[in-house]
């Protein structure tokens, strides 16, 4: 499903907005060797996709059907991974099947493997280390936990996002079920699998810019796009042409007030993000009451179960609308059900924390769909199998 995805999208073209910012870095990559200092105007993104294009693309990033085709394979390892989880949380076949087979389904996650995009490892990668994490605790497993630390570094490499949730790697720290020492040991090899992950690429930085740049210094282009004063008029835009143009308009006065820096500042990666972040909480900043309306417009759309009208047909939107409305639904009802409490707090906080996270940055529909429709299929068919459950044949 997601090969015909990208296929109807079109093979030979990518779609996706970032994607030739993602292909130019794995071409300077694959002819180079090295990773280039800018994939944008004044920022580099987060290496791990990049690298993948250039892998499986044999060097050749531009065979666009083949990097396509890549993605949708590592996309679809997310049903399988689902389904895993959902075996070791649930105990039950039916309920892993459910879950597995709602991911296989799901038009959103689908979406996300269809195109040049990072979410097409993202996705897996955080899932795969959600599910080394769940086995640490329950055999306990140091070297498991391990690796569940350096697959949420690997996913951090993708989308930096990732490490927002890091802290919930300390989660085995809270499990009575082992003593003290055995919960430090797996807390503690959690964290060091991420340290193991990220130092190599954190000491590349180190070397290349003399600073302290743990992924990527996108974060600042993020938090701008998401807090200045232009960003509620990216939401309240009421067709793609008023979008489009508040956008190119926002992008502008960045590019002029990064134009404007000193020569020292604009040439540091590190001053130069916190130039921006500082012109970000200026604006907003200057406006209390704009502030708190696009708070509360950005909480809407991190919770909004519907993708933006502007860029999808009616259908499409009202479809996908109410399969999230009953999604929220069966999960609510499965986290409530749930028999392991501890691992439905875990999963309540891993939910909140991204929420808070991209609400304090920025809030985009997409952004949504990796950190909180696993959790709410995994969830939702736990609810969903255990109500069909009387009406099964003994």
């Amino acid at each position: 499903m997601r090969f015909g995805a990208a296929a109807a999208l079109g093979l030979s073209e990518p779609h996706f907005a970032d994607a030739r910012a993602y292909l130019a870095a794995a071409e300077t990559l694959a002819r180079t060797g090295t990773y280039p200092d800018r994939t944008d105007a004044y920022f580099f993104r987060p290496p791990a996709y990049p690298v993948f294009l250039a892998a499986v693309t044999l060097g050749h990033p531009e065979r666009i059907a083949l990097a396509k085709a890549a993605g949708a394979a590592s996309g679809a390892l997310v049903p399988l991974l689902l389904a895993a989880l959902a075996a070791r949380l649930f105990g039950s076949p039916g309920i892993a099947a459910l879950a597995g087979v709602g991911a296989a389904l799901d038009p959103s996650l689908i979406l996300l493997a269809s195109d040049i995009q990072s979410e097409a490892i993202f996705v897996p990668l955080l899932l795969a280390s959600g599910l080394a994490l769940l086995g640490a605790a329950d055999r306990p497993s140091p070297l498991l936990a391990v690796a569940a630390g350096a697959l949420l570094g690997a996913a951090a490499l993708a989308r930096p996002s990732a490490l927002a949730v890091a802290p919930l790697l300390a989660a085995p720290f809270v499990d009575r079920r082992w003593e003290a020492r055995m919960r430090v040991r797996l807390a503690g090899s959690a964290l060091l699998g991420l340290a193991l992950a990220l130092v190599p690429w954190t000491a590349r930085n180190a070397l290349r810019f003399h600073e302290l740049i743990v992924v990527s210094d996108s974060a600042a282009a993020a938090f701008y796009d998401g807090n200045s004063d232009r960003t509620l008029g990216l939401y309240e835009a009421r067709t793609r042409q008023e979008l489009e143009q508040r956008l190119a308009a926002m992008d502008a006065h960045k590019l002029e007030f990064l134009a404007s820096l000193p020569p020292a500042v604009a040439a540091s990666p590190s001053a130069r993000s916190r130039a921006l972040e500082r012109l970000a909480l200026a604006e907003l900043t200057a406006d209390p009451g704009r502030a708190a309306k696009l708070y509360l417009r950005k909480v809407w759309e991190w919770w909004r179960p519907y993708p933006s009208p502007l860029y999808w047909p009616w259908p499409a939107v009202a479809g996908v609308g109410l399969l999230n409305a009953a999604l929220y639904a069966l999960g609510g009802i499965g986290l409530a059900r749930a028999s392991r409490r501890g691992a439905a707090r875990f999963a309540l906080a891993f939910l909140l924390v991204a929420m808070v996270f991209h609400v304090a940055f920025i809030v985009v529909f997409r952004y949504r769909v990796p950190f909180w429709d696993p959790v709410l299929l995994l969830y939702g068919a736990s609810a969903a199998g255990r109500t069909l459950a009387p009406w099964r044949r003994p």
